[in-house]
């Protein structure tokens, strides 16, 4: 691994981090990986898997893009269903959110500015 690039694998690096694989918590912050403007996550989620409890960000967008299965993620604006691979959902700041695997699921959410 150098600064400024890096091949790895997803579920692997993420394992550490609850599936995050770019932000500002990778270290060292000389890593090309570590990052205060975006942050990247790799979920993996078994069906039954959900965040019931509703959270809430004033200060970042979110995108959560299905690679596979069926995801359900509740929006205070509203609810989307994630069920064809390539779907994506994406919400402002103040929007709340939580989120629950209906089937297997691979999602990719991608955050930003990355918070610190």
């Amino acid at each position: 691994m150098t600064a400024n690039w890096h091949i790895g694998n997803a579920a692997d690096e993420g394992s550490g981090n609850r599936g995050w694989v770019v932000g500002h918590f990778i270290d060292p912050p000389e890593d090309v990986r570590s990052s205060k403007d975006v942050e990247v996550k790799w979920g993996v989620h078994p069906a039954g898997d959900k965040r019931a409890q509703w959270t809430a960000d004033d200060q970042r967008t979110t995108m959560a893009l299905l690679v596979q299965g069926n995801f359900r993620v509740d929006l205070t604006e509203g609810s989307a269903s994630l069920t064809r691979q390539g779907d994506y959902v994406m919400w402002g700041p103040g929007v709340d959110h939580s989120w629950e695997a209906l089937a297997d699921s691979v999602v990719i959410t991608v955050r930003w500015p990355s918070q610190t």
